[in-house]
């Protein structure tokens, strides 16, 4: 007898998230089985320390038909931990949802009924947030940026997880083989009609975050280094002033003789090259990265009822 596949995957990277886990399944599963369309939910373990393995396995046994889960040998990342799962979905609509609750499950909803008014990718943006001051700051400054850098990749929140694409947009996205990339980012290069929403969110239900400053600095270059130019074309713009105000001030230094502002202008050229040779570097390293072709990430084991 032929499987029918779900209507709705469920993705959830998961890393160190013992504590949230339970109560996850529980308003998920619940939301799900109201909407009352099939489904199946994909964790992707990504190298937890914690219990999270152990926990994913009991839930798996729970509602084996429903959930599967893969197993990471270490860790990858949250954007590789969501393209395994990419790469098994089986249904219809894919929605992607972080194991902290501060995407409310109930909020998938509204998802679903935007993705069946003919959207094939939906993106959110949260409103009230709950996180610090701070973060909130950062984000705010970051989507300025972004939206300078690259106008044409157009989100109020490109932080918000909770998202839902078109099958055959993930498997358009799962296709790429690229080492590194920024989903949601790429979903819209694909998308032919894309749309935004607002959606609730709420303080994390335990723990604490797993993205540390380094982390969101990586994931700023994966950004822009995989979508733009924009660096690349600021540096030669930059070089250019750089020579022009040389220049000036070699004519400068001819009438005043101070060989103070000369040292000056040794060092700024030599910081302006420096970064330069840093941008030059993240792009030669996303090639050396795809070149290499070695696997994304390595799975230990699949738990699902085939």
């Amino acid at each position: 007898m032929e499987k029918i596949n779900p209507y709705l995957s469920i993705v959830i990277p998961v890393f160190n998230e013992e504590k949230n886990l339970e109560e996850l399944y529980r308003r998920l599963t619940l939301t799900l089985d109201r909407i009352g369309k099939s489904y199946e939910i994909i964790f992707t373990n990504d190298g937890s320390r914690d219990r999270s393995s152990e926990i994913l396995y009991d839930l798996h046994v729970r509602k084996p038909d429903q959930i599967r889960v893969i197993e990471f040998g270490s860790n990858f990342g949250q954007h590789m931990a969501i393209m395994a799962a990419f790469e098994r979905v089986r249904g219809e609509i894919v929605i992607t949802l972080d194991a902290d609750l501060q995407n409310p499950p109930e909020e998938i909803a509204k998802l679903i009924i935007a993705m069946e008014q003919g959207h094939d990718v939906v993106n959110t943006h949260r409103e009230n947030r709950q996180d610090s001051w701070f973060r909130r700051m950062i984000s705010k400054i970051h989507n300025k940026i972004r939206g300078w850098m690259i106008p044409k990749i157009k989100m109020i929140d490109e932080g918000c997880m909770l998202r839902a694409y078109r099958r055959h947009i993930v498997d358009l996205m799962a296709s790429t083989g690229e080492a590194n990339t920024f989903i949601p980012a790429l979903a819209l290069s694909y998308a032919a009609h894309p749309t935004e929403i607002p959606v609730a969110h709420e303080p994390r239900f335990a723990g604490k975050s797993n993205y540390n400053f380094f982390g969101l600095i990586r994931y700023n270059f994966d950004l822009v280094t995989g979508f733009s130019l924009f660096p690349l074309q600021i540096y030669t713009l930059l070089s250019l002033f750089v020579i022009s105000i040389s220049f000036l001030s070699i004519i400068l230094l001819s009438v005043l003789r101070s060989p103070m502002i000369f040292h000056a202008m040794i060092f700024f050229v030599l910081g302006i090259f420096l970064f330069g040779l840093g941008i030059i570097g993240e792009y030669i390293g996303r090639i050396y990265l795809e070149v290499r072709k070695r696997p994304r990430f390595v799975i230990r084991k699949i738990l699902e009822k085939n």
